[in-house]
């Protein structure tokens, strides 16, 4: 298998050579249409320094079943046509610029509980080289993957560049669940739901039946209530059928074993009954991932440096997106900054004492936002900083991260940055030696 990756490589390495080369020479054989079907079919890879196509993205859903926290990375049950409970975990990674959202706002792995349904915008590892997970054939999504469990479920576009649980999907795309209606007649108890955009459209909404049982919460204002306490109050019956014509919510969906030996049937962890309800659990995550941000600075990535004397430097990046507000609003012109270069899972790198170690301060000489909508993944807006020790990892094009003078100066946990002295592309990575010897 590894031989067969390593040569399938190859092969793709040179194809998109050729594809690249082969310009000048159509050209000159005047077979223009030979060269567009070619460039059409050279497989997509993001590039160094350039936010990647959204149009050029696949997308899927799956359950989130393994996560590497500290390595921006995990595996997923990907959904497809099969046998959902037969498919292999898939591991992916996050994108440097890749973001996370739960309930609605910006997160981190380490937020999602497991189980959880994710929807994925992805895109096929930008250096096979350097991939944090396997690498698999372009066309993998195509085909089929044999036990029952069919296409697609071992998709090659296993680079993030946007993890979303359900609802914080509908939000970023208009769209919401209606409930139709609520059987308590036998465990797990069954909802039938249809999900459509929220202000109504084109085509007709198939219904969905979900499981539910006493676990699932049930967010309204600023109360969590249970199954029986809704009962206790006449919204539904207890051990029967209850029309709930049509009720617009918002749900969070996971994945839970279930009876009859069904290729799928998706499990409802949280219904959100109203805005104010999504509003505040959006609040909540929203405080929890600026808080993770200040302790474990913005990252961005470097768009040039401007070199002087006895190593000076003024460098310029473009912080990455996805971040609450706030966190942005804490870079001012003439405000203090600290830079630090970053390995491309964000561990900071350099320095045995953390981040600080090794980072480079100066102050803020400029904040702009850049014209026009930015792409996603980008914040559009791009910080200057002086510094009078500018280091390797600074350079254009590399991944750092940088902290406001505004925030806290704190020591991160050991697997969380990499050390200095000699270093190898394989120590990004935990092996069974991170372990005690007892």
């Amino acid at each position: 298998m590894k031989m067969f990756r390593k040569t399938f490589w190859v092969l793709g390495s040179w194809f998109l050579v050729f594809g690249a080369l082969g310009g000048q020479a159509l050209a000159a054989d005047d077979e223009p249409s030979s060269q567009k079907k070619a460039l059409a079919s050279a497989p997509y890879r993001p590039e160094t320094g350039k936010f990647p196509a959204i149009e050029k993205a696949h997308t899927y859903r799956g359950e989130l079943v393994f996560v590497d926290h500290v390595n921006r990375r995990g595996s997923l049950r990907v959904l497809g046509v099969g046998v959902f409970r037969r498919n292999d975990p898939h591991p992916f990674a996050m994108l440097p610029y890749g973001m996370i959202r739960y309930h609605g706002a910006p997160a981190d792995l380490s937020d999602i509980p497991l189980g959880t349904i994710l929807h994925v915008t992805a895109y096929l590892p930008p250096d096979p080289k350097l991939s944090s997970v396997p690498v698999l054939p372009v066309d993998n999504k195509d085909r089929d993957a044999n036990h029952y469990r069919g296409i697609g479920v071992f998709p090659a576009e296993n680079h993030v560049l946007l993890l979303e649980d359900e609802p914080s999907y509908c939000l970023r795309t208009g769209k919401t669940w209606k409930l139709k209606e609520a059987d308590l007649q036998k465990e797990p108890n069954m909802a039938i739901a249809t999900r459509g955009p929220k202000q109504g459209g084109e085509g007709k909404a198939t219904d969905e039946k979900i499981t539910f049982d006493n676990a699932t919460r049930i967010w309204r204002g600023r109360e969590c209530l249970t199954i029986a306490e809704l009962i206790a109050e006449g919204s539904w019956l207890a051990g029967g059928k209850k029309s709930l014509g049509g009720q617009a919510v918002l749900l969070g969906l996971i994945w839970k074993p279930c009876p009859d030996g069904i290729f799928l049937r998706l499990h409802i962890s949280d219904i959100w009954l109203d805005d104010p309800s999504m509003q505040r659990a959006a609040q909540n995550q929203a405080e929890t991932h600026k808080a993770f941000i200040r302790s474990r600075w913005m990252p961005a990535w470097v768009d040039g440096v401007e070199y002087g004397k006895f190593g000076r430097a003024k460098a310029t990046v473009t912080l990455f997106g996805g971040m609450d507000p706030a966190l942005y609003a804490d870079f001012q012109k003439g405000g203090q900054a600290l830079i630090n270069a970053a390995e491309n899972t964000l561990k900071h790198a350099g320095g045995h004492y953390g981040p600080a170690h090794m980072a480079s301060k100066g102050p803020v000489a400029d904040v702009i936002r850049l014209p026009g909508a930015p792409p996603m993944g980008s914040s559009g807006i791009q910080v200057t900083m002086e510094t009078d020790l500018i280091i390797e990892g600074i350079r254009p094009g590399k991944v750092v991260r940088i902290r406001s003078g505004l925030w806290p100066a704190v020591d991160l946990p050991r697997e969380e940055y990499l050390g200095d002295g000699e270093f190898r592309l394989e120590d990004r990575f935990p092996t069974p030696t991170i372990f005690p010897k007892y």
